[in-house]
């Protein structure tokens, strides 16, 4: 490859959104180069191998799949196989942790006796399915939009009211979501299993005034306008393998182990690859990293530090909060709560200690700079619902894999200092919250590598930022948005109506951090070509001769 090269359009970030872009752009015959720091593809949507010798692929950083529209994965013809899960959640009663709370999605009588058993008041059942059954008319309003331009707050409210939402746009648009929780359910259990979709990788309390709660609320409730939450089948790796493969067939060109060091006025991108210094200048700069990243890359040397204090946009700056930790078991743990098999609850999202007490209390414990105890945890066993992810020897011996997401455990806690300490705290609390629940201890149950190591790992947040770019380890690359524009704000610009402009229009946002970013959804991929190939369009049109035919 020469030094310098000339492209229609450069990717920074090879990401699932990056080669969603990267696959619209190549198809409608754009000469693209993708460029990605790490040797492989993929961003935070990958599996891996994490365990030395044992023939077993996590989906490591991201594990679940709800905000993918059917849409793109037709456009580009990818094959992906999403698995649904039967069971929604259990969640063991902290306070007699031998009952418990199983959401059945195959038998509403068996939900409504659960509800029964874990002394939920008589028509909290009832209350549970009427919540969110009112919230499915908001988000089946709003998923539509999400691939279209963005429309304006008030014509986003006009669709909720039309589809009988208006209440629940006041709900979770307009007020604290805590409220609309606290009026519709009496069980502090059963308001805690709602509220923990608020607070997944965001650190706020129910009644925060930035309704940061709330945003992160709707979008766990978005996807396909239902909230459904599906497994993907051989592991998310199958995702961005799928994306990968679309963009290379169409023609970009895809360079791994290329970091980009700088991007100058006027579209040249400088990068390191194969131990060279390049470039590539282009009309058009879609980014795939973090905005703060952006913000860096573009600042003048000297300055950089200065950029990173000062974004565009200082919701980027907001920290993540949470801890990941993978296991791989022997077998699935019996539980204290013997009514329920393990499989059918680790089936769902297994919550552990995340009441709404439970998860106030956690709150203010890491607002006061302590890791909470207990530690409210969810578990997802990807193996359950798509055993391929592990090998016929895993298989057959009856092995499984256990994600572990701990919430309120904010960037603030880890330091470069304390990072390697902070991780083993992390690891013991997480171990203590789910042994908690268990009628034998997770330990003794733990894999072993082929170097005699347990099978187990913990991510802190810095441990994130560093493994895939994500900024205080937020997994949103920074503070969501509405997925809607403020009615005084300018729609001037493709990229804007698209909702992926930075302050230069030749740059913009095609990740997490566009405005309908976050999860592995391609979004902000799609929405970021459409502006583009929207832009190319209006130019070619502009250039037409006066009175030639359209």
């Amino acid at each position: 490859m020469a030094e310098n090269s000339n492209r229609d359009v450069v990717i920074i970030g090879g990401g699932h959104n990056g080669l969603a872009a990267a696959a619209y752009l190549a198809r409608a015959g754009r000469d693209v180069l993708l460029l990605e720091k790490l040797d492989h593809p993929g961003g935070a949507a990958v599996s891996a191998q994490a365990f030395d010798g044992v023939d077993a692929r996590l989906s490591r950083y991201s594990y679940l799949v709800s905000l993918l529209p059917q849409e793109i994965i037709d456009d580009l013809g990818l094959r992906i196989r999403l698995a649904r899960r039967r069971y929604s959640s259990y969640t063991p009663d902290p306070g007699s942790p031998g009952r418990g709370l199983l959401i059945d999605n195959g038998d509403a009588a068996a939900t409504a006796a659960s509800f029964a058993s874990v002394g939920a008041p008589a028509a909290e059942a009832a209350a549970f399915e009427r919540f969110y059954a009112e919230c499915r008319k908001l988000t089946g309003a709003l998923w539509p939009t999400m691939t279209s331009p963005m429309p304006t707050r008030s014509e986003a409210r006009q669709l909720a009211e039309a589809a009988g939402a208006g209440d629940v746009w006041e709900s979770v648009i307009e007020r604290p979501i805590g409220e609309a929780i606290t009026r519709g359910l009496q069980s502090d259990l059963v308001r805690g299993v709602v509220l923990t979709d608020a607070l997944i990788g965001t650190f706020a309390r129910a009644d925060s005034a930035d309704l940061q709660q709330n945003i992160c609320f709707l979008y766990h409730l978005l996807g396909g306008g239902t909230g459904d939450w599906d497994v993907p089948i051989g592991g998310m790796g199958t995702v961005s393998g799928e994306l990968e493969r679309a963009a290379r067939e169409a023609g970009a060109t895809i360079l791994t182990t290329a970091e980009v060091t700088r991007i100058r006025p006027g579209g040249t991108v400088d990068y390191r690859h194969d131990g060279q210094e390049r470039s590539a200048s282009a009309d058009w700069v879609l980014s795939n990293v973090a905005p703060v990243v952006l913000d860096r890359l573009r600042a003048p040397d000297g300055l950089q530090g200065a950029a990173a204090a000062q974004p565009m946009n200082p919701n980027h700056l907001r920290e993540g909060s949470q801890v990941k930790v993978n296991l791989l078991l022997t077998r699935l743990p019996q539980l204290l709560d013997r009514s329920v098999s393990p499989e059918a609850a680790f089936g769902g999202t297994f919550h552990i200690n995340e009441t709404w007490t439970q998860l106030d209390d956690a709150y203010r414990a890491a607002e006061q700079g302590t890791v909470p105890d207990p530690l409210p945890c969810e578990i997802y066993c990807h193996s359950l619902t798509d055993p391929s992810i592990l090998s016929a020897e895993l298989q057959a011996s009856g092995a499984h894999t256990l994600t572990v997401f701990g919430l309120h455990v904010p960037d603030r806690l880890i330091t470069a200092e304390n990072n390697e300490a902070m991780r083993t705290a992390l690891q013991a609390a997480v171990v203590k919250s789910l042994n908690s629940v268990l009628a034998e201890p997770i330990e003794g149950l733990l894999l072993t590598g082929a170097d005699g190591t347990p099978c187990i790992e913990t991510k802190t947040t810095l441990d994130i930022q560093r493994a895939v770019g994500m900024p205080r380890g937020n997994i949103f690359h920074g503070g969501l948005d509405w997925p809607f524009a403020e009615d005084e704000a300018p729609l001037d610009t493709p990229a804007r109506r698209w909702g992926v402009s930075t302050d230069d229009p030749r740059i913009l946002l095609c990740g997490s951090g566009a405005r309908r970013g976050g999860a592995v959804s391609a979004i902000g991929g799609h929405n970021a070509a459409m502006a583009v190939l929207e832009s190319l369009a209006l130019e070619s049109q502009d250039r037409k001769p006066q009175g030639s035919e359209s």
